[in-house]
């Protein structure tokens, strides 16, 4: 399996699984144009897209969605509450749109798709675990902290992208209003660095061979600071270790003979 991060952070959000013949878009969080660009770099169509995961509906995952679906007849899967938020936004994409149960296992290809839930401040948001014959990727950003649906979601995941989203102290001296930093800090709002590099430190434990930081906020924190905190947990673990949005193609490695510790 093959994963392509075109853009992670506040202002967009799209990523790229590939497995044989299979192809998934995870959000639309750019526009079409980046879209259809990155992956003509990566020798694709949108045409040879079996589909995309909306994580929800805010507009850094969803932004380019509505010109991809005025040209193409591209299938859209979400949650039932996701879903019916997009659909006032966006009619059209009800039309091409499956509703997929939480929790539940649902194929697309060759590739086999769980969503769960992430604590983040709409109705409803998802994180996915993807597997396929080489390997599992897990996906979790959006979250205001870490429960046991979420760890079920990415433990035992070769490949992960989870959010590192701000510094505190950065975020608690930036421009942002109160109310902002208020909900950027509550639980259902965005995941720190130093609260990301321990989940980064229980997944390695259970096997997870690669890490991608993602979402980080371009105002309330820095890739190197990010990296920096999650370097500190991960020493010693022989987990790799990458800032999104990653440069080119990433395969997604599998660690051998791991002993599960959690």
């Amino acid at each position: 399996m093959i994963v392509n991060v075109f853009a992670s952070g506040s202002s967009g959000n799209c990523l790229l699984l590939s497995e044989g013949d299979s192809h998934l878009l995870i959000d639309a969080g750019i526009s079409a144009r980046r879209i259809e660009q990155a992956l003509h770099t990566a020798g694709l169509q949108i045409n040879d897209i079996g589909g995309v995961l909306i994580t929800h509906e805010h507009s850094d995952h969803i932004m380019g969605l509505k010109t991809l679906l005025n040209r193409y007849a591209l299938p859209l899967y979400a949650p039932h509450t996701v879903a019916a938020r997009l659909g006032g936004m966006q009619p059209k994409a009800l039309e091409s749109m499956t509703i997929i149960p939480v929790g539940q296992d649902f194929s697309v290809g060759s590739l086999h798709v769980r969503a769960f839930h992430t604590p983040h401040d709409t109705d409803e948001s998802v994180g996915y675990r993807v597997e396929g014959q080489g390997g599992t990727f897990a996906l979790a950003t959006d979250m205001g902290h870490v429960t046991e649906e979420i760890l079920d979601g990415l433990l035992g995941a070769d490949t992960v992208l989870i959010e590192s989203n701000h510094d505190p102290a950065m975020l608690r001296d930036g421009p942002y209003p109160p109310q902002l930093k208020r909900r950027i800090l509550s639980d259902h709002g965005h995941l720190s660095n130093a609260d990301c590099a321990l989940l980064a430190a229980r997944l390695a434990q259970a096997g997870t061979g690669t890490v991608i930081l993602g979402h980080l906020s371009r105002e309330n924190n820095r890739p190197a600071l990010a990296l920096e905190e999650c370097e500190k947990t991960l020493a010693g673990s022989g987990t790799r270790l990458f800032c999104a949005p990653v440069l080119g193609s990433l395969r997604l490695e599998v660690k051998e003979n791991v002993t599960c510790s959690v």
